[in-house]
């Protein structure tokens, strides 16, 4: 139990940045945490600390320990602590990784509260468009919007259907013409998103009878970011497929109008987290909060 001990400040290190910092978190003093730290690499007979007067980073083998070490350490918290904490009581750095625009328009906002609900708990967010490994880079999980969960090593919670419509300006309709059937698309330029798995240059819409269609498209802007592609189609460049949480505003102020409403895509959005045999509680609660809210908003499937 003392190894694990060690194990567990070990990650509260990597997890805060500092030996100070995570002392403090598990209520201990530096040097007690230093020798702590020392013991288990003595043990270990490997260094897994880089240590310099600003700052400490795992080497390869502190790398591996985290990695392994995790899931052992949250399942002994979860399994002592009780998976039915009452808020006070959940605490711990919950680290979370989300597209950029997604935790940006969405995540970021409800942050305040969840955290309010939860005063022990940290949160690490982190917003990118790259698909981070969940288990070597210590998340412990990932918000994401997609048609397609491959990976084995992890399990998913759906936690909403998501719509993209097609949009464009009323500016760029007004000079390029408005499309009337799908064919029309190859004479436009269409803004391409850059995902996990290439450039989108095939939208995969569903028309309101349900069947399904594969439209090639082109165009001279693509991007990883959905930001990006809004404000191009916000300045005149071009059509966008966008998720209906992303320019639902835009399309009720009349910045973008929709382009051939009869057809949509529908994602997913997923709760994505390392198998484990016990989710930890601060997961949980993080997973519970998003239902809630998701439940309650009408931004999914909007009709517009």
């Amino acid at each position: 139990m003392d190894r694990l001990s060690d194990i567990a400040i070990f990650i509260r290190v990597l997890d805060t940045g500092s030996i100070s910092a995570a002392a403090r978190s598990l209520g201990l003093s530096a040097a007690v945490a230093s020798k702590r730290l020392i013991s288990l690499e003595k043990h270990l007979g490997v260094r897994l600390l880089h240590r310099t007067t600003r700052q400490v980073s795992a080497t390869p083998e502190g790398n591996e320990l985290a990695s392994q070490g995790r899931p052992l350490i949250e399942d002994l918290e979860a399994l002592t602590t009780g998976l039915s904490q009452s808020g006070k009581e959940v605490s711990g750095t919950l680290r979370i990784t989300a597209a950029v625009s997604f935790g940006h328009h969405y995540i970021s906002p409800l942050l305040p509260a969840f955290l309010a609900q939860y005063p022990r708990l940290q949160v690490q967010l982190n917003l990118t468009d790259e698909k981070r490994d969940l288990i070597n880079d210590g998340f412990d999980l990932a918000i994401r919007i997609t048609d397609t969960l491959q990976d084995s090593a992890l399990v998913a919670k759906k936690l909403a259907c998501n719509r993209r419509i097609m949009c464009a300006s009323p500016q760029y309709l007004a000079t390029k013409g408005t499309p009337q059937k799908l064919t029309d698309l190859s004479a436009h330029q269409c803004l391409l998103l850059a995902g996990f798995h290439g450039v989108e240059d095939r939208w995969k819409l569903t028309d309101s009878q349900g069947q399904k269609h594969n439209v090639k498209v082109s165009g001279q802007l693509e991007s990883n970011l959905g930001d990006a592609l809004r404000d191009a189609a916000l300045a005149d460049l071009g059509i966008s497929l966008h998720s209906t949480w992303h320019i639902n505003k835009d399309i009720e102020q009349g910045r973008l109008i929709r382009v051939l409403p009869d057809y949509y895509m529908d994602t997913s959005i997923y709760a994505v987290m390392p198998q484990r045999r016990l989710v930890p509680p601060r997961v949980r609660a993080f997973i519970d909060f998003l239902q809630q809210h998701m439940d309650n908003e009408d931004w999914l499937l909007i009709s517009l």
